[in-house]
């Protein structure tokens, strides 16, 4: 088997990845905190990680790729209130888009979801062990992780502890007995959701919530980390601070971070006012294109999120697609996988762009093969697109498309192809020719072929 090259960013450099049980992989991907739409931002890692997990599948006999859902959140407390509506009722509806969402952007379910409200427990028995073992500390109502306590704390990150604090997401409070020390618990108020615990009515802290679902669903270590950049400090440096403070040993053997996006050039925010949520993009784009920008680029480079990127993205599907229906026939031909360029791009920490660059070679290979060679090309393209995540539609559903608003409709624009037909067949080129002209400035392409005229609509 090809071997899977992996860039850790513990380590800072690619490392041969084989999962610490043979055959069996264990991944956890931090998830979303189910209070509003996800962005764009937030659809990079998981369709990055989605890639990983269909090409996992391929190479190993057991993978379980858990995505979490926060639901307990103080962004969510005010969301709840500002609308005047319950967390439950919040939590529920975000989640329920959150799930719609990635699933039009053509990422397969997760083997696991677990909720942070479904493993109180299990949070404050590592809180437990963390207070035994002197790493941590009740103090005003809080529990606290003492930074100080962990020897090498900052090492994921590069940070050293006196500098880490200029510009951190961290809360400097009077109780602290370090100003880095951070929140696992937090008091709860008769107005807000809380846990009846051993340090009184609390509930969780965000990376206290990570680290107590991956050793309750996924064991003491994980192979399989992933996350965005910003995730690295303090996020997942606090989840190595409690797991291995806790339980000893190896809490993750590989950590994995995509890079940043940015809108139009500018890092996407608020205040620009250019946050694009994935459900505003899909009233413009095909869920596919969405997918498809997204990987344009190398998961671990900065991303530049515009309109000319989707565009191309919509450009190399509607090119995929038509090659594809070039060749009616079935593309049952044999794929050896370990054989092809696109899979040792793909072997090669997920190089997404060699990928797509494959795919465009095949694509042309497949128009210049004689017509005996061309299923096995068909068959090559659509492997290729599979362990990517694309070309799943039927070649007719994406090129004739929808029509948008105030377009011509499939059945409508069916009739004017086969009255062209008639009329060509009766000699009527006038006429012929002003359905032709009709449609191109509908933005329908004909192309008429042996078997007869095929249409698309125009990218």
């Amino acid at each position: 088997m090809r071997e899977l090259a992996l860039y850790n960013t513990a380590t800072g450099r690619k490392e041969i990845f084989e999962p610490r049980v043979p055959g069996a992989v264990t991944m956890y991907v931090c998830g979303p905190t189910v209070y509003n739409l996800a962005h764009i931002g937030n659809a990079r890692p998981v369709v990055v990680f989605d890639t990983l997990f269909r090409l996992l599948r391929h190479r190993y006999d057991s993978v379980t790729y858990a995505r979490n859902i926060t639901d307990i959140d103080d962004k969510i407390i005010a969301a709840a209130r500002e609308g005047g509506r319950s967390i439950g009722e919040v939590t529920d509806e975000f989640t329920a888009k959150y799930r719609e969402d990635m699933a039009q952007l053509g990422a397969l379910p997760p083997t696991l979801e677990p909720h942070a409200t479904e493993n109180i427990d299990a949070m404050v028995r590592l809180t437990e062990r963390l207070v035994e073992k002197g790493h941590a500390y009740a103090a005003d109502g809080h529990v606290l992780f003492a930074v100080e306590s962990m020897a090498g704390y900052g090492r994921l990150s590069g940070r050293r502890l006196e500098d880490m604090l200029a510009g951190a997401r961290v809360e400097v409070a009077d109780y602290k007995r370090h100003p880095g020390d951070f929140v696992l618990w937090k008091p709860s108020g008769d107005d807000d959701p809380g846990w009846d615990t051993p340090w009184g009515r609390c509930r969780p802290g965000w990376h206290l919530e990570c680290s107590a679902m991956i050793r309750e669903h996924l064991g003491e270590t994980i192979d399989i980390h992933g996350g965005g950049r910003d995730l690295i400090f303090p996020h997942h440096e606090n989840e190595i601070a409690q797991s291995c403070c806790a339980y000893g040993g190896e809490f993750v053997r590989f950590w994995m971070h995509n890079a940043y996006l940015d809108i139009d050039g500018e890092k996407m925010s608020k205040s620009l006012g250019n946050v694009r949520t994935v459900r505003e993009l899909l009233t413009e784009y095909p869920g596919e294109t969405l997918r498809l920008a997204l990987l344009s680029g190398h998961y671990r480079s900065p991303l530049n999120f515009s309109r000319e990127l989707l565009e191309q993205a919509q450009h190399s599907l509607t090119g995929f697609y038509n090659s594809l229906r070039s060749v009616p026939e079935a593309a049952d031909a044999e794929v050896v996988i370990e054989d092809e360029p696109f899979y040792a791009a793909l072997c090669d920490d997920l190089n997404t762009p060699q990928v797509l660059a494959e795919m465009h070679a095949i694509a042309k290979a497949l128009h210049k093969a004689p017509a005996a060679e061309r299923p096995r090309h068909k068959a090559r393209l659509l492997a290729a697109g599979g362990f990517i995540g694309i070309l799943a539609q039927a070649p007719e559903a994406w090129l004739k498309g929808t029509g948008g608003e105030g377009g011509l409709d499939g059945d409508a624009i069916d009739a004017l192809v086969a009255e062209r037909s008639e009329a060509k067949r009766n000699r009527d080129f006038a006429r012929a020719d002003a359905i032709r002209d009709g449609l191109t400035a509908a933005g329908i392409v004909l192309e008429d072929t042996p078997e007869g005229t095929l249409w698309r609509r125009d990218d």
